[in-house]
């Protein structure tokens, strides 16, 4: 599959943009195991335009988590304009639009997925970017806004004649938010269309290799993008890829490569950050991590960790984590988290 100039490969697993979680370290360790393309978390056009610091830092880009899309949202043209090129300079292989974000902060505003009810500017923004920038223009984007108004099928065939090179469609609508199941069956109905020609890339609900081989299976899609599965556990992309290419279950590691894992994710958001902000970007990443379910008595660490307010106290707690997670064996009994 391409993006423009810019190849993933057959079959390619993305990892999907997520706020104060697709941070630099997690990125990197995302792409050391497989992920075939990374995202930005996702930046504000106004935010961008007025250089403020936390967001502008977030365009930082390493050669090692190439290739990278940076992801922006607004909803005015003129900002969103202005804010491609602020983020086209940072470097990256791809721009993507985030036209899905369902969060009220963001969509309420008209922004993300908000976006749905008036597509008409959405469309001028995107014609405008694609004029405006060098590099691919990608959108990620919903169903629609609610159950009545699935315009997905038709919308796909706009963006695409105004000029994206990729289509990245979330199964669910922007009332849904995250509950229910995702709905790919329109996800399907976009890549039947014999008029689409752009790659178009599943997302929602994909949390095992079974389940990313029947996206592609069943569904067609070019790519499936990964993303609250990925939380806690980088190594995701490895176990699909194996089962993308085997058909079996990837084989697991000593429990202690898992650990380790986490504490390489906090030391690098230290290195990137320091050592507050490191150990806060972190902390999703330990309370979702599914190495730890099922310990006994382990509540009182799960908090201790996350109230850890230092490296030195955090990896003392990490430490006595895995002493608990050893003492249950070595080695992991199921194939699968």
């Amino acid at each position: 599959m391409k993006i423009g100039t810019v190849d993933l490969g057959e079959r390619p697993l993305l990892l999907a943009p997520m706020e104060d979680v697709t941070d630099a370290a997690f990125r990197l360790l995302c792409r050391r195991f497989g992920a075939d393309m990374v995202y930005t978390e996702f930046l504000s056009a106004d935010a961008l335009i007025r250089q403020v610091a936390g967001t502008t830092r977030k365009l930082e880009i390493s050669a090692e988590e190439r290739p990278v899309a940076i992801q922006i949202y607004g909803r005015e043209v003129e900002p969103m304009v202005e804010a491609a090129r602020i983020a086209e300079a940072a470097g990256p292989e791809v721009l993507d639009l985030n036209f899905g974000c369902p969060v009220k902060r963001v969509a309420g505003k008209g922004a993300g997925s908000g976006m749905l009810r008036c597509p008409d500017v959405m469309l001028r923004i995107v014609s405008e970017i694609v004029k405006a920038v060098k590099i691919p223009v990608t959108v990620k984007t919903r169903l629609g806004w609610d159950n009545d108004s699935k315009i997905i099928v038709e919308l796909a065939e706009a963006l695409q004649d105004v000029g994206i090179q990729a289509l990245t469609i979330h199964g669910r609508t922007r009332a849904q938010m995250y509950t229910g199941s995702a709905d790919w069956t329109l996800i399907g109905k976009v890549k039947e269309n014999p008029r689409m020609h752009i790659p178009i890339i599943g997302n929602g609900d994909v949390t095992t290799g079974e389940e990313a081989k029947r996206a592609f299976d069943t569904y067609g899609v070019d790519a499936v993008m990964v993303g609250r599965a990925t939380i806690g556990q980088p190594w995701i992309f490895e176990e699909m890829k194996h089962y993308l290419q085997t058909g079996e279950p990837a084989p697991r590691h000593p429990k202690a490569f898992y650990v380790d894992v986490l504490r390489q994710l906090v030391d690098n958001n230290i290195r990137k950050l320091d050592e507050r902000r490191g150990i806060l970007h972190s902390r999703r990443h330990i309370a979702a991590s599914p190495i730890f379910k099922g310990i006994d008595n382990f509540r009182p660490v799960r908090i201790a960790m996350l109230k850890a307010a230092t490296r030195e106290e955090l990896f003392a707690e990490v430490a006595r984590a895995e002493e608990m997670l050893l003492a249950t064996g070595e080695h992991w009994d199921a194939p699968t988290l």
